[in-house]
């Protein structure tokens, strides 16, 4: 069931006397992985589900498609139904503008049994309008053959920073997430929590003293204030032992201590105030008539056989709380799945970025 045609299909949705399959067309973008993980669990579900056909549609990110939720919203207003998609994934944002134009249909346990096996507050964060399947965060990489106890809150850690020169290190928040992630967690340390989700502009005003030890930080980096560019390029340094400890996506540590390019003696930590992270959600579009087909591979996709491939195909955390995976997946993601933070601060971010450059990297 792989296809990159966008047609409607015409299938009958009875699957009855007929034996006619009820197809429906599931939108996705993203990098080749996560055309992988579609590729893994598609065949799995329908090898399981023999009356239901899944349209797979993949768009590769930045191929400049026209976006698939404008053309959801342009056919709801037009009174066209579902516009030929009827299960799209993506990220917060789209959660919550979709539900804000009232294009998502409401989940609801009786409909998807394994709802049951979701974080009863990762699905009040969406008010059940999308499923959260899998999970990535910013945590501290680092090497435990120097470091036995690493730092657990934000202040051991610049604490830590201070006490090792030279061992810290990470990228420039323009080029990659993870440094983004640690310069805003600096920034928003002491401000009111409720900040970290708001995009006003009258919150840059109380930015002056993150930035400030920031600024204090650059002597104590990596190379005397030297950031890497991208999210990779600190990683490379911890891979070739220059430094001990950086901030990195728990999801390209998991793949690379996986394929032995970093040393199995790197591990993980995440910190409290937690860095930012969050989950990649699958939305149902209000407007389709193939919601029963759609809820059968909801359900698929939240079972602990499903979240077992996007453990490893995405090493990505699973969707599903964690006691309802293999012990051998608690243990990997024990201490590190849990306590990240969804920053949602819109354009706040490049104002970030800009004056970092001007105050934190210039000088």
């Amino acid at each position: 069931a792989t296809s990159n045609s966008a047609t409607g299909t015409g299938r009958s949705t009875s699957s009855g006397a007929s034996g006619e399959k009820t197809s429906f067309n599931f939108y996705f973008t993203g990098s080749q992985n996560v055309k992988d993980l579609w590729d893994t669990l598609v065949p799995m579900f329908e090898e399981q589900n023999k009356e239901v056909d899944v349209n797979m549609v993949y768009i590769p990110s930045g191929t400049g498609a026209e976006p698939t939720y404008d053309r959801i919203l342009a056919a709801k207003q037009a009174g066209k139904g579902s516009g030929d998609i009827d299960l799209y994934e993506d990220g917060i944002n789209f959660v919550n503008q979709g539900t804000k134009d009232g294009v998502w249909e409401q989940l609801s346990k009786d409909a998807i049994p394994n709802l049951a096996n979701v974080k009863e507050q990762t699905m009040q964060d969406v008010d059940s309008y999308a499923i959260p399947y899998r999970s990535s965060a910013v945590v501290l990489a680092y090497d435990s053959t120097k470091i036995t106890n690493p730092p657990t809150t934000l202040d051991e850690l610049l604490t830590w920073i201070k006490a090792n020169p030279g061992q810290f290190a990470y990228n420039d928040p323009s080029t990659g997430g993870s440094g983004s992630s640690f310069v805003q967690t600096v920034i928003y340390k002491d401000l009111p929590e409720e900040d970290i989700h708001n995009s006003d502009p009258s919150v840059m005003q109380k930015w002056d003293s993150g930035f400030s030890t920031l600024k204090d930080l650059g002597q104590y980096v990596y190379g005397d204030g030297i950031y890497p560019k991208k999210n990779q390029g600190t990683l490379d340094l911890l891979m070739n032992s220059e430094v001990s400890i950086i901030p990195a996506w728990s999801d390209m540590v998991l793949q690379q201590l996986n394929e032995g390019l970093l040393p199995d003696t790197v591990k993980m930590q995440q910190i409290t105030p937690g860095f930012n992270g969050g989950p990649t959600y699958l939305m149902v579009n209000k407007e389709s008539d193939k919601k029963e087909a759609i809820n059968q591979f909801l359900d698929f996709v939240l079972s602990p056989e499903a979240q077992a491939v996007v453990v490893d195909k995405m090493n990505g955390f699973p969707g599903i709380e964690l006691d309802k995976m293999p012990q051998e997946t608690q243990e990997k993601f024990n201490g590190v799945a849990e306590g990240f933070r969804t920053f949602n601060i819109g354009d706040l971010s490049t104002e970030i970025n800009k004056r970092w450059q001007n105050e934190v990297a210039a000088q």
